[in-house]
Parts: structure tokens; sequence; C-alpha cells
């Protein structure tokens, strides 16, 4: 099971995969699930995470080698493919493995990308956990891959798409991601700008219950389909990571919509078997804006410390023509009831979607300010193959490049593909880099943060390895060095 070397500290599991300017690196998620059904059907497994130990592709080679394995897995990304793809042929040639690839951008291009190059066996489309079960199996009977659900693969020098996989109804059923993590990877190699350090990343869910025409992994890799853990099975994970991975320091729950209207109930629910249990702990989870002042209380008396949220826009015809089904109104009094609880707020912020414009763009920067969040992230469009936001970029003759290799800056950072009349690829990057600068750069912001530094030592550790890429990042902006 292998996430790629690429560039260092390559987040490729993220929403949008890049190297990021506040040193974010995500754990290889759902590697590590696949990782924890083939050990407990009886394989040997070893799981790889290339870019957050720091392997170079000859060390990366030179350990899949040792291992000689049967079966390699390779995650990917639109931005990496050509890397991905280009690794796979070197493992193929020294191995003689089955050679797999998975992720979302295999999952929207299959075809597109076997056809990259004849040393790839198959793809694994979208949720890939008993897919490459079945595989292994067929593998080692030699059995017939016409029969494996979800891949598409190389046939008699065709390339053949089966049928999907029906999606995994029971999620309870799965084992805990975390303890693969323990067994297999190393928690200080991970890190969030907005979680103390180290952490553990687990999901209570997969999917999403909402629309937005952007967001990747609901679209392509679930289907739009929401399927959910029990609260019971949940706590139970948090329990184990509580006893056996004693050194984190906090929990983020990555799911796509931990918190919001349409799961509140569970949440509260999950909330309250925390607390039965008298479980102390401390996390962070992804959230909408939609949330009512009584779940965020119970939030709170969990140990919830803060909400990654995005709030996406300060227009509401944009945020109406994303799809986002949620109101500035809703935004302004979920600000001030995580404030009246004390939860703290991580606000995102897209540049660039179907109804925006200079001005909108410029109303926005003016409400990330007014909101006042704890931090805040500005992206341009990042649009993905199989997401309608791609559909529409395409659609429109808006894509500078179908170059996947271009949705990076040469440093890896986020890049922009996507320009319209009005408002071009390289303004979008330049505006986003303003709206960080005017954000971070506050008098008001920078006491607000020296303040919390001073209570709080997790606080200061988590701000420092972030502040070393952040800082590093800005000195290049301000001193013109990049746009």
């Amino acid at each position: 099971m292998l996430n790629p070397p690429f560039l260092p500290k390559f987040s490729r599991t993220s929403r949008s995969p890049a190297v990021t300017k506040g040193g974010c690196i995500y754990y290889p998620i759902w590697l590590s699930y696949t990782t924890g059904v083939l050990e407990e059907s009886g394989f040997d497994v070893k799981l790889i995470d290339a870019p957050a130990r720091g392997y170079s592709r000859e060390e990366t080679l030179k350990i899949v080698e040792n291992f000689n394995p049967d079966l390699v897995v390779i995650d990917t990304s639109t931005p990496s493919i050509f890397n991905d793809v280009a690794i796979a042929e070197k493992i193929k040639k020294l191995t003689n493995a089955f050679v797999v690839l998975v992720g979302t951008h295999v999952s929207a291009l299959p075809v597109e990308t076997l056809k990259l190059s004849p040393f790839i066996d198959a793809a694994a489309r979208m949720e890939y956990d008993y897919t490459i079960r079945e595989l292994a199996f067929t593998i080692e009977k030699n059995g017939d891959l016409r029969k494996v659900k979800g891949i598409t693969f190389r046939k008699n020098k065709k390339i053949v798409s089966n049928p999907l996989r029906p999606f995994i109804e029971n999620l309870d059923e799965l084992p805990f991601v975390s303890k693969v993590y323990k067994e297999h990877l190393r928690i200080e190699d991970y890190f969030y700008p907005t979680v103390y350090h180290p952490e553990v990343t687990i999901v209570s869910g997969r999917g999403c219950p909402y629309r937005c025409v952007f967001c990747l992994y609901p679209q392509v890799f679930w289907g739009r389909r929401y399927r959910l853990r029990s609260p019971k099975n949940v706590v139970d994970e948090i329990e184990f990571i509580k006893n056996e991975i004693p050194k984190a320091k906090e929990i983020m729950f990555e799911d796509d919509s931990f918190a919001s209207r349409a799961t509140s109930k569970r949440a509260k629910e999950i909330c309250k078997e925390i607390i039965r249990r008298k479980l102390d702990i401390s996390f962070v989870a992804n959230s909408r804006a939609d949330v009512d002042l009584e779940t965020l209380k119970w939030l709170k008396k969990a140990g919830c410390r803060l909400l990654c949220v995005g709030f996406e826009s300060g227009n509401q015809n944009v945020l109406n023509q994303m799809k986002k089904g949620i109101t500035l109104q809703m935004i302004k009094d979920f600000i001030k009831n995580t404030k009246k609880v004390g939860i703290a707020v991580h606000g995102c912020y897209v540049f660039g979607t179907p109804a925006d414009n200079l001005e909108t763009i410029k109303e926005t920067i003016k409400f990330a300010i007014d909101a006042d969040s704890e931090s805040a992230q500005f992206y341009p469009i990042m649009v993905y193959p199989g997401t309608e936001a791609y559909e529409w970029a395409k659609a429109n003759d808006y894509l500078i490049t179908e170059d996947f290799s271009k949705w990076l800056t040469p440093e890896g950072w986020h890049n922009c593909v996507v320009s319209r009349p009005g408002l071009s690829a390289k303004q979008l990057v330049k505006l986003c880099n303003y709206a960080r600068i005017k954000f971070y750069f506050r008098p008001r912001y920078l006491l607000k943060r020296m303040k919390l530094l001073f209570k709080n030592f997790n606080e200061v550790k988590r701000t420092l390895i972030a502040s070393k890429t952040f800082f590093s990042y800005a000195f290049k902006v301000l001193g013109g060095t990049h746009d």
C-alpha cells in the first residue's frame, strides 16, 4: 500500500492535493483503511507513506523491492498523476507485481489513466476497501478479474471496466483506521495547522448530504452517497486512541460535514457518549455554518476546541450559484454562537466559483476580516475531473490547460487553471495571496495570537510548525519573488 513520493510534504489525500502554505499533511486515510481490511483477511501488508516520511524515489523503490509484493496499490491525485504513473511503471519493472492505482483521479478517469502506461494493470474506482480485498484473493487464486467489481483493467490489450461495487453500508464492520496508524505510521509525521500536534485523524462517516459543486470527495469518491458509523463505534475508536496512542494531543474528524444542520442529532449523540464515558479529550471537526446553538454547546462540553468551516464567500449570490445551501445570516449567527460557547473557528474561502467576480471577491475578503475567525484559508477555485465545477469550466472553455501537472506551481502550491473574462487564473492566485496577507498581518490579529500563545503551550507548538512554512511563503510574496 503506497502513498508514492512526489514533492516534499505533498498532501495527496487532501481535498485539494498540494504542498500547503501552512505545512498541512494528511494521513493516507483510505490506504490505511484498506490496509486494515487486508490484514483482517490474513494478508501480509506493508503501508508506506513516502511524502510524510520524506522518502525519495530511490529509497521507496528499495523498500518495495525488499518487501517483494505480489500486489501493489498506489494512491494518486490529479496534480501528481504523471509522477504516480511513472512510479507505478518503475515498480512494475522492478517487482512484476500486479499494480493497481486508486484515488479520486483514477475514479473520475480510469480508462484515460490506464492509457498513460501499459505497465499499469488496473485502477480501482471510488471506495476501494473491499475491491482491493477481492482483487487480492483473486490474484492469490489466479482467478477471473472480470468478476472483481469496481476495477478497470487490461485484458487482451483492451481496457475493460467492470460494474461498480456497491458502497459499504455498515461502516462499523471496518477496522479502526487509528489501529493501522499505530502499527504502520508515525503520528508525528502528520500535521494540520489548526490542530494540536501530534494528532490522529479519523472519520465518523463517508460522504456528505450537501451538493456543493466544487467539493471533490463527495462527488468523485462517494458518488453523492452518505453513510455513517454508529455513535458507539465512533466513541469506541476515540477510547482506543485515548488508551493506545497517548502521544496524540488532539483528534481530528475529517468528515466532509461532521457537524451540520442535517447531522446535528448524531453529532450530539456522539458528544453525549463521550461525556458519558468521561473521556477527557480535545477534538477538531469539519462543520457547516448552519449548526445550531444547542449542538455547539454539546460539542464544547464533549471537548470540541475548533471547527473548520467552509464559509466560501461573503456574497449570497455566489453561495447560491455554488449550491452551498447556506445564507450569510446563517454564517453570521454561527460566528456569534461559536464565540458565545467558546469554540474557535477556522474559516475557508474559495475565489473564482461560477458567480464570482472582482467585486464579490473584495466582499469576501472584507467578510473574512470582519468575521475575525481564529484562522482562515483562501483558495483559488480548484476544479478536478468528475466534479460539477470541472464540467462547468470545461464546457465554457475556461480551462487554460488540461495538463494536470499545471494544477500546482513549481513549488507544489495550489495553482489555478480557470480563467474567464474579468477574472483570470493569475489574478485569482494573486487575490488569494493578497487575502492571506491582509488577514494574517493585521495588528489586531497578531496581538490576539500572541495573547493565546502565552496561555497555551500546545498553541505555541502548533503555531511554530505552521508559521515556519507560512512566513517563508509570505516573505516571498511581500518581497515580490512570487506573485
